[in-house]
């Protein structure tokens, strides 16, 4: 079963794919799931997440949950990491790097998922997602092993019916999450990629960031030789959360720095100096920031190759003494500081051609207008006094509490159908009852426009709801 839509409803609908099992009425031996969602439909989902991940998935069964992530706000409207949010409902987190990847440790998330009884997360950012590849889909490829002497409690990890919400969480933080660490050590899903015996420096990374590692190597000239002789060793983490200790403890020992190269907020960083606090002789570890609490690499944003083959090489031309790369890195940092003139002609974003939001974004002389989440949102950057969004399924509630302080005495709120259907009705219902002077202008996507044909529409219309709860249409 495929869910992607409506996000915390479809979570929900997942959850009752593992049930069936466990009711003793399911018509198959166990159901495997995939929801997918975008960062927006991954914090929506919040409270399906914790129940459903607490209740847990079938013995015969599985979840994975795919984060679409939007680093840097390409094509939404914050820029999302989502993996904190699977990490306060606790659930397991892979970071695939590429396409093999994503197969790879898809089928190893659904059997860690039946394992270990949690539901798991699947890291999807758009430098893996919207990729193509040539890769191997040999049936024997992915032979996940079952580790041995975990302690299960009576009754096993998996959904039960029926079930309390102590004995789930008691069950969840002293057997499940270990099941977890167990899995990812006997399938050696977090592996050294290059070096170890004697090296003296430690790169750990995973998903994209360890992509941005290779190009940084080429950046800097080095090979994965040069990288070995100047004892370089490397530690691709597959399961970001929870990190397997044994195996971080294993790669650090022996090292005197630790550098950990991940994109946005510290995931990693602060597990490995968890684990390594009151270890022997354990490394220096900097990541978010430096040797001397200085900032290293950025939180917000992406993380580029060119600043790891700089924060890289400045450390591998100090301890080895190699001009060629301490060359290197000052050619690159002077790249860094290069500002790039903007092209004559910009072509900005704008709605495509026959599209109806170009014309029904439209609104009287003098008014003003606030944006909705979808294509209604670039009415912003154009000349139709629309400034102002707020998130999917809130539009209109901003001026509900703007409207008492404020001296204009209405506001035009755009809507998309989509967002209308399954949860603006509750904002405009919420208006309504704040006797709010709002105009809503649901807009009608059908065929064309944001995310195509609504499963649920206004049929040739677009629909403008008043103050008093009736409608007005207009062609």
């Amino acid at each position: 079963m495929v869910c992607r839509s409506i996000p915390a409803p479809t979570a929900s609908a997942v959850w009752g794919t593992q049930q069936a099992e466990a009711s003793g009425e399911g018509k198959y031996d166990g159901v495997f799931s995939i929801w997918y969602g975008k960062g927006p439909g991954v914090d929506r989902s919040g409270d399906a997440f914790r129940h459903a991940n607490l209740a847990g998935s079938s013995k015969n069964g599985g979840v994975l949950l795919l984060m679409g992530d939007d680093h840097t706000c390409e094509s939404s409207t914050t820029c999302h990491q989502s993996e904190f949010a699977l990490v306060d409902a606790s659930i397991p987190i892979l970071s695939p790097s590429g396409v093999q990847e994503i197969l790879d440790y898809g089928l190893y998330g659904w059997a860690l998922s039946r394992y270990s009884g949690c539901w798991v997360g699947l890291k999807c950012v758009k430098d893996t997602a919207d990729a193509s590849a040539a890769i191997d889909v040999d049936l024997d490829r992915i032979v996940p092993r079952i580790p041995d002497g975990v302690e299960t409690p009576v009754g096993g990890l998996n959904l039960r019916q029926p079930d309390t919400p102590q004995e789930q969480e008691f069950r969840l933080h002293n057997y499940k999450l270990d099941a977890v660490r167990a899995f990812v050590r006997a399938n050696g899903l977090d592996r050294v990629t290059l070096g170890k015996p004697g090296a003296r420096i430690g790169i750990v990374t995973h998903g994209k960031s360890y992509l941005d590692l290779l190009q940084a190597f080429d950046d800097l000239n080095v090979t994965e030789a040069d990288l070995e002789s100047m004892g370089v060793a490397i530690y691709k983490v597959a399961c970001t959360w929870p990190l397997e200790p044994q195996g971080i403890r294993e790669f650090a020992a022996g090292l005197d720095l630790l550098m950990v190269v991940e994109e946005k907020r510290s995931l990693l960083e602060v597990q490995i100096k968890d684990i390594l606090y009151r270890e022997p002789n354990a490394p220096v570890v900097i990541g978010k920031q430096d040797e001397n609490g200085k900032k290293l690499f950025p939180v917000e944003m992406s993380l580029s190759s060119l600043q790891v083959a700089i924060a890289l090489g400045q450390r591998l031309a100090q301890r080895s003494g190699d001009r060629r790369i301490a060359e290197r890195v000052s050619f690159l940092t002077e790249l860094s500081k290069v500002e790039f003139e903007p092209e004559a002609m910009l072509r900005s974003f704008y709605f495509c051609s026959g599209c109806p939001h170009n014309s029904s974004t439209v609104i009287p002389e003098g008014s003003k207008a606030y944006a909705g989440i979808g294509c209604s949102w670039m009415a912003q950057t154009m000349d139709r006094s629309t400034l102002g969004y707020t998130q999917m399924g809130a539009e209109g509630m901003a001026w509900v509490g703007e409207a008492p302080f404020s001296k204009r005495g209405h506001m035009f709120q755009n809507m998309g159908d989509g967002t209308y259907f399954h949860s603006g009705l509750l904002a405009v219902r919420a208006a309504i009852a704040a006797k709010t002077n709002i105009t809503f202008k649901i807009l009608y996507n059908d065929a064309v426009a944001m995310s195509g044909r609504s499963s649920a529409r206004i049929r040739g219309w677009e629909r403008s709801q008043s103050l008093s709860g009736t409608s007005k249409y207009r062609n």
